[in-house]
């Protein structure tokens, strides 16, 4: 019996033993266009918290709300407007929620530039323009954009709308592939295969990205570090080093 008591207790000890060094898998839903900074982001929080192995997965921020209603197991969720992130916090399934990035609009276009567009005022020359949709937030800021350069500017781009896509990786993707003359992405997400044009400052709808917690975190104490680690000095860099603005504040401004 003491034998068999030594081998149980050996055994509790070995698995306490696992247990103690078993790594938390943290899931962060994350709009698109933050996919190259978490992507940066990820290393750093992961050396600073060992014992976190944090699992990344990027689509349309109308996309994951969804699928977080629908009970995907998400223990923060990072979205490119308010929007998704108050519907999810009346529903009581996202909580503590911050602002902690702006980002800018600007058109993009192939670098051979079919339609020769230059400024802003160019765009309804292109015979295929790509956006988002407007359950997207980048549609939305786009559909905004239109609304403030005038009415009918905004029906001139309209009829040129070759298709409009579900996340803003996507509509990038149409322009990159020489399927679309033009479209509207955010700043972060122009790159060497694209020519950026830029949106003037008066008509540009800035796009605020609002991070929170699932009510239902699996692990809501490395879920709160995470958004920790965003708000804090190594996160603000690597944000604005790629291209978003951050708060003055450092992110203890609450999401509005």
């Amino acid at each position: 019996m003491a034998r068999l008591a030594r081998g149980a207790l050996a055994l509790c000890l070995i698995a306490a033993c696992h247990d103690s060094d078993a790594t938390r898998t943290v899931s962060v839903f994350a709009a698109s266009s933050l996919t190259e900074a978490f992507e940066a982001l990820e290393p750093g929080f992961e050396a600073a918290h060992p014992d976190t192995d944090l699992q990344l997965v990027f689509g349309g921020s109308q996309v994951l709300r969804l699928q977080i209603e629908q009970g995907a197991p998400a223990d923060a969720f990072a979205s490119a407007d308010a929007a998704h992130v108050d519907a999810l916090a009346r529903a009581g399934r996202i909580a503590r929620t911050q602002h902690f990035a702006t980002n800018h609009l600007a058109v993009i276009v192939p670098p051979n530039n079919p339609a020769g567009i230059a400024r802003l005022d160019d765009l309804p020359q292109a015979s295929r323009i790509v956006l988002g949709t407007q359950e997207v937030p980048i549609g939305r800021y786009t559909a905004a954009m239109l609304a403030r350069v005038g009415e009918d500017f905004s029906r001139r781009v309209g009829e040129k709308v070759a298709s409009r896509e579900s996340n803003v990786r996507l509509v990038r993707a149409k322009v990159e592939l020489s399927e679309a003359d033009a479209a509207v992405v955010y700043r972060t997400d122009v790159n060497t295969r694209v020519r950026a044009v830029p949106v003037p400052s008066e008509y540009d709808v800035p796009a605020r990205y609002v991070l929170g917690v699932a009510e239902q975190a699996q692990h809501p104490s490395s879920a709160d570090a995470f958004v920790s680690y965003v708000l804090s000095a190594q996160g603000r860099a690597v944000l604005t080093r790629h291209g978003f603005d951050v708060p003055a504040s450092g992110g203890a401004e609450e999401a509005q």
